[in-house]
């Protein structure tokens, strides 16, 4: 890209089942520390569940928060988090020219759930609707929460990208600070979805709903014993800026985005199109100027059901056909899936080893799947290697396909 199109990421906030911190999640991850557990979901009983464990108050009221939602609240954590990482001087930026572009898998579900709920338990009284019903479920919520929190008057939009949310708000916002529309663009994915008890009994009646008596195993990518999707929540929030602004701040670079591409199966509503997943590899590897020889970590969407493994298994093994050093890795086996937030999530989790050299492994790979081998796997311990290339794979549902790729930054 030419100078002024170089986008860089400055600022990372996250919480995660297993961590609040690019820090502690990154640890979590090098140590195969599972943040799965049982928690009771209405109806359904005891269920595998991601939850996050953050102070919601520290940087929203009290009162605020009855107000919002719980998707809200997970993107104002990870938006302070990301500004302050990144050593922005707030009170000096001018809010009309930041951008908050987050992606999202659904949204509204648990509110609405549980207003269903009170009226049920309440005669159908319908005038116990709460007020704040429309700003809460409206599509733009987690968004538009973050700019009422942080003062931000600059454009602010969701994009509902099924599970390959958290890949497209990043390459929203990249996409809008080519444009000239903002100067500073807070972006990523977002998901609350272990708070409605929805999701669980529609992934049971695909038959792809995780389950284990230990939860910290019920989420098996890859294994030929998996049962399907741990249903997990988190958020994962960067600050994007252009390089030429970043250095002229004296902003700390953590890496560069180097290429990404979007494209659609046209072909099912769940079963995912290998075909399709490899063009969209290969379209952002040529966006990037790189060869799939380029990659050295390329982290696996590999969310534990048995069409989605073994598709993108035949997909990634296509995509480095050409490739005998790429390391190939997966996440949600740590922290199950986080929706809306995984690929974001996901792609944090190994930008640390752009200066720390180290592939996290994936976990739970107890039998490998023969429909699921792939070259240069890692899953029994971090693998020390030179990193420079990170591409990151995130899929839907309705077969929306994105990957997005980093690099180290060098100027």
């Amino acid at each position: 890209m030419a100078q002024q199109q170089r986008i860089v990421i400055t600022g990372i906030g996250l919480t995660a089942p297993n961590g609040n911190s690019l820090e502690s999640f990154r640890q979590a991850l090098l140590n195969k520390v599972s943040g799965l557990r049982h928690t009771e979901i209405r109806y359904m009983g005891q269920q595998v569940a991601g939850l996050c464990e953050f102070d919601e108050f520290k940087y929203q009221s009290k009162k605020m928060r009855r107000r919002g939602t719980r998707a809200g609240s997970i993107s104002i954590w990870c938006a302070n988090e990301a500004k302050n990482n990144a050593g922005l001087d707030w009170d000096k930026i001018d809010k009309s020219r930041v951008g908050v572009f987050l992606g999202i898998t659904e949204h509204g579900n648990v509110e609405t759930e549980n207003e269903i709920f009170e009226m049920h338990q309440n005669n159908l009284d319908w005038k116990l609707w709460s007020p704040h019903h429309n700003p809460r479920t409206v599509a733009n919520n987690p968004a538009g929460e973050v700019t009422l929190n942080m003062g931000i008057t600059g454009p602010h939009y969701t994009r509902g990208a099924a599970c390959a949310g958290g890949n497209v708000g990043i390459i929203a916002g990249a996409q809008q600070l080519i444009l000239g529309e903002v100067d500073v663009a807070l972006v990523g994915g977002i998901s609350e979805s272990p708070q409605t008890f929805g999701i669980y009994a529609a992934f049971a009646a695909q038959g792809a709903l995780a389950n284990h008596e230990d939860p910290t195993l019920s989420s098996r990518p890859l294994c030929k014993t998996r049962t399907g999707i741990a249903i997990s929540e988190g958020g994962c929030i960067y600050v994007l800026e252009r390089l030429e602004d970043a250095q002229k701040r004296g902003a700390h670079i953590i890496c560069e985005i180097a290429g990404w591409h979007i494209n659609s199966d046209a072909s099912d509503f769940v079963n995912p199109n290998p075909e399709r997943q490899v063009q969209c590899m290969h379209q952002a590897m040529r966006r990037a100027g790189l060869t799939p020889n380029d990659i050295d970590i390329l982290n696996m969407h590999a969310t534990g059901t048995g069409a989605g493994d073994i598709s993108e298994s035949q997909a990634v093994r296509m995509a480095l056909v050409e490739s005998n050093r790429t390391s190939v890795n997966y996440t949600k086996g740590h922290i199950g899936h986080c929706m809306g937030a995984a690929g974001s999530l996901e792609l944090a989790g190994n930008i640390p080893s752009l200066w720390d050299g180290l592939v996290h492994p994936g976990m739970n790979l107890m039998e490998l799947d023969p429909e699921c081998v792939v070259p240069g796997l890692v899953h029994e311990a971090p693998l020390k290697k030179e990193v420079k290339v990170i591409l990151n794979n995130s899929f839907g549902m309705l077969g929306i396909n994105s990957a997005l790729i980093v690099k180290k930054f060098e100027g």
